[in-house]
């Protein structure tokens, strides 16, 4: 830990057993189970954003545990991402297993599993610097192994453990209402966008987006560099330079030097770009390119429609945001997988566009972005509280391990003080 800590120290690897998990070869059908059978078995997706694991998107075999011998967990075995999403915790509430991705503790009797967690949940915003030794920036078991960790007595650690589960809980109870207000008003908006085009709907009816079509074309997706272009460099498009009804230049990837860049696939200032695959999520976000700075291509995965004067492309991103095209993206995405979706273009050329003049077309999509920015006022604040009490979460939780201050004399109302709900 990078701050003092008033007790005795210890490394993780002496106050616990620590064990890798893997993964059975995924072209063995006979190593994974249905849904209701075999053994539960965790990514590290199954863990992030929870505090305890309950279910998990794939399930093992006997023959696959044998066959990777892969460890078995108790309920209340402690988890510890070691990749991507490093240092996430999260306690087994079902007997399991774990992949490569994830170390399996178990606390020795003169240690309360609790505490543990909590501690490394204190150096977790370290441990980014230390994964950087490695190649991947990853974690390995050793390197955790060796974390060392405050080691008060038992006694006090079940007492710092009891602590800080009240106060943590009031916090995150707090935190659970500002994220119910985010999605709300997400929803808020969605709900005034259908409104709006189901009356649009309702009034001109439909013609499908064939009708306007000039043409579409897409890009290439060549070996690039895993950094964002330059202004003075080129730079291939990302599917998440997408996101429903807004386009972000600076999700790019820069092309090689030595690859001559394909002009045609150059996007321009109006563009009206559709993701084309991706996860169902993303798939069919649709955006307009607004003014760019540097010179973008094309991905293989994005879709560049060009319309005819009756259409503009502003009122199709619009209107694609909505439930209806939403809908048919998510339909024709059915029986993908979680990772990876597509949308072929004889199904956009389906989209059911309101049938409205140019004008009318103007008119909405200013209502819209004007609703959208009404909401957006309120967003900021929001997020605000969200990070001061993220932050304040982790300060409590390290103050009190390190044993900056006394837990049977502190009280943790204080940490919440000048937040509103």
């Amino acid at each position: 830990m990078n701050f003092p800590i008033a007790f005795s120290v210890t490394k993780l690897k002496w106050a616990a057993i620590t064990t890798a998990g893997g993964t059975p070869s995924v072209s063995e059908p006979q190593f994974w189970a249905d849904d209701d059978e075999g053994l539960a078995w965790v990514s590290i997706g199954d863990m992030s954003g929870r505090a305890s694991v309950t279910t998990t998107g794939r399930r093992v075999t006997e023959e696959g545990i044998a066959a990777a011998r892969l460890p078995v967990g108790a309920p209340g075995t402690l988890l510890l991402s070691m990749y991507a999403s490093l240092g996430h915790t999260a306690f087994l509430s079902t007997e399991a297993s774990w992949n490569q991705a994830i170390l399996g503790i178990n606390v020795s009797p003169s240690h309360e599993v609790r505490f543990v967690k909590y501690a490394l949940d204190a150096i977790k915003p370290t441990l980014a610097e230390l994964a950087r030794s490695n190649t991947q920036a990853n974690l390995n078991a050793e390197q955790v192994g060796n974390l060392v960790l405050p080691s008060p007595s038992l006694e006090e650690q079940r007492r710092i453990a009891d602590f800080l589960d009240a106060e943590i809980a009031r916090i995150d109870k707090i935190s659970a209402l500002q994220w119910s207000a985010l999605r709300k008003l997400d929803e808020r908006e969605s709900a005034q966008l259908d409104s709006g085009i189901d009356e649009l709907v309702k009034r001109h009816g439909v013609v499908p987006l064939r009708r306007f079509l000039l043409g579409v074309d897409q890009g290439a997706s060549p070996q690039c560099e895993a950094v964002p272009a330059a202004e003075d460099e080129w730079g291939v498009l990302k599917v998440s330079c997408l996101r429903p009804g807004l386009f972000v230049p600076a999700e790019n990837k820069r092309l090689p030097v030595e690859i001559e860049p394909d002009l045609v696939s150059e996007v321009r200032e109006g563009d009206l770009l559709i993701v084309r695959a991706n996860t169902p999520q993303l798939v069919g976000s649709t955006a307009v390119v607004p003014k760019v700075r540097r010179r973008l291509l094309l991905s293989d995965k994005i879709f560049r429609v060009r319309l005819d004067s009756r259409l503009t492309a502003d009122f199709v991103a619009t209107v694609a945001r909505g439930r209806r095209i939403r809908a048919l993206c998510a339909a024709g995405s059915n029986g993908a997988s979680q990772s990876m979706a597509n949308i072929r273009f004889e199904e956009v050329k389906a989209w059911p566009i309101p049938a409205v003049e140019l004008g009318t077309q103007a008119d909405f999509v200013a209502k819209v972005a004007n609703d959208r920015a009404v909401l957006d006022k309120l967003r900021p604040r929001i997020e605000r509280q969200l990070a001061l009490f993220a932050e304040r979460r982790q300060a409590l939780i390290t103050a009190a391990v390190t044993g900056q201050f006394d837990v049977s004399t502190a009280s943790g109302r204080n940490v919440t003080e000048g937040i509103t709900a």
